[in-house]
């Protein structure tokens, strides 16, 4: 005998449908559990953002070729103590900086004030000199071979303006006969750097807006430590569409930046 199944009634099937439903407090709890995960993930951004670590890019080519403009790095802004926003004070710092190092930093020479990325070739205390673009530490000439030499010949800085090197004059060694001391883009100093201060160069010596004409970094103004690249794209060779990946420098992602 044939099997037959009952329809239920169109009233009931309704109702079913109704029940699975979701219901106005649910709908209500739903949206907050997402309002909540949204806050968080914000909160946890901004942490680390503010404390831990930052993005930045490289706009200019006086760090070539260390790093190159289109470099997207991660800085490490902890290493140093990071500052904390509205307060203008710092968290505890695990080290100061040290020579050598490529630290991120945000000098006010710039207008609009932008972050910028150097090596720091001396610290507080030294005596640094350069003499036909040979950099000079405490008397000793310094083995650099992430330095970028271009064969401009050498130019002498101004004396006076923003970027003159009349502020030479208030750190020359007692030995040093101011009167006659003059300075040029490769043959400058000695200077002697002062407490909380830092000699910061551009690897592209020779192209490079830096401590030669703008002065010693204070110690206040240096924001992170690079650790990596995480994206760089050469923007300047023609490439096809979509040019995030076309135009990207594969090998260099996921270099350490030393």
């Amino acid at each position: 005998m044939a099997r037959t199944t009952r329809t239920p009634p169109s009233g009931r099937r309704r109702r079913d449908r109704k029940a699975d439903a979701p219901t106005g407090k649910e709908i209500k709890s739903a949206s907050l559990e997402w309002i909540k995960t949204f806050a968080i993930a914000v909160v946890v951004v901004l942490f680390l953002r503010t404390f831990l670590i930052a993005a930045f890019s490289i706009p200019s080519g006086s760090m070539e070729d260390t790093l190159l403009v289109g470099d997207y790095l991660m800085a490490n802004k902890a290493v140093y103590g990071a500052r904390i926003p509205v307060l203008g004070v710092r968290t505890p710092a695990f080290r100061e900086p040290r020579r050598g190092e490529i630290v991120v930093f945000r000098p006010e020479y710039n207008d609009p004030v932008f972050d910028v990325v150097k090596r720091i070739v001396a610290v507080e205390g030294d005596t640094v000199a350069m003499r036909d673009a040979a950099l000079y530490l405490n008397g000793e000439r310094q083995d650099e071979p992430y330095v970028r030499i271009t064969g401009l010949p050498d130019a002498p800085l101004a004396r006076s303006g923003p970027f003159g090197y009349r502020w030479h004059h208030n750190h020359l060694p007692n030995d040093v006969d101011s009167a006659a001391y003059s300075a040029t883009r490769d043959s400058w100093g000695p200077l002697v750097v002062p407490e909380g201060h830092y000699m910061m160069l551009g690897d592209n010596r020779q192209e490079s807006l830096d401590s030669r004409m703008a002065g010693f970094i204070p110690r206040e103004v240096i924001t992170g430590r690079p650790m990596f690249l995480y994206y760089s794209i050469d923007r300047t060779r023609p490439r096809p569409f979509p040019r995030m990946l076309t135009a990207a420098r594969w090998n260099r992602i996921g270099q350490s930046i030393e």
